[in-house]
C-alpha cells in the first residue's frame, strides 16, 4: 500500500500528514492559514493523492513556519509512500492554463531535490497569506521529497491565478510522474538500479 502518516513536533509547529498516492484526490486540511488550505486542496484533487492535514503553528509571528514545516512534513510523506519507487513513471510534467496565468511545471522523482522556481507573484500578499510562502512551501516539499522541480510562470496578471496555477500543474506532473508504469513491472526506473 502506497501510503504514508508523519508526524513533525517543534517549538514552532505541530503537524500531521497522511496520504495515499493511490487514492481519488479526497482532501481534509486544516493548517490555520485559509489561502493555504484551498491550496492543498487543488494539490490533493488535482494528483489525486487523498491528503489528510492538521498543522497548528506559531500564528502570532506570522504563517511561515506553518506553511514550511507543512513542505517538509508532506515532502516526507511522498518519500516514505513512493518507498523504492518500483515501478513508477518517475517523470512527470504540465503546463497549466488558469484565466491569465500559464504555469509549466516538469519533475523527476529522483531522490535528488532541487528546485528552479521561475515564478513572479506581482502582489506582497493574496488576502493575508505572503505569496513567498509559495515557493517556501516548494522549497520544503522538493528538499524532503527528494524531487527536482522546475516551476516556470508563462504569463499571469493575477497573484492567485498565479499561485494556483503552479498548484495545479505541481499536481498534475506529481499524478504522472507517481503513478505506475504499466509497461514497467516493478522495475527501479533508473538504470542504477536505485533512486
Amino acid at each position: 500500500m502506497r501510503r504514508a502518516s508523519i508526524s513533525r513536533q517543534t517549538a514552532e509547529t505541530e503537524i500531521s500528514v497522511e496520504i495515499n498516492l493511490d487514492g481519488t484526490g479526497a482532501y481534509d486540511n486544516q493548517t490555520g492559514v485559509g489561502f493555504f488550505d484551498h491550496m492543498l486542496d487543488q494539490l490533493a484533487r488535482h494528483s489525486l493523492i487523498d491528503m489528510t492535514i492538521r498543522a497548528k503553528g506559531d500564528y502570532h509571528i506570522d504563517d511561515h513556519h506553518t506553511v514550511e514545516d507543512t513542505g517538509i512534513a508532506l515532502g516526507q510523506a511522498l518519500s516514505a509512500a513512493l518507498g523504492d519507487k518500483r515501478g513508477i513513471r518517475r517523470y512527470g510534467e504540465c503546463h497549466l492554463p488558469m484565466d491569465d496565468a500559464q504555469v509549466r511545471c516538469a519533475l523527476d522523482l529522483s531522490g535528488r531535490p532541487f528546485l528552479v522556481w521561475n515564478v513572479d507573484l506581482p502582489t506582497a500578499k493574496i488576502g493575508t497569506f505572503d505569496t513567498e510562502l509559495v515557493r517556501e512551501f516548494f522549497q520544503a516539499l522538493s528538499t524532503h521529497g527528494g524531487i527536482t522541480l522546475h516551476v516556470d510562470q508563462l504569463h499571469g496578471l493575477n497573484s492567485h491565478h498565479i499561485a494556483e496555477a503552479a498548484f495545479k500543474a505541481v499536481a498534475r506532473a506529481l499524478r504522472q510522474a507517481a503513478e505506475a508504469d504499466p509497461r514497467k513491472g516493478d522495475a527501479i526506473p533508473s538504470t542504477k538500479g536505485t533512486l
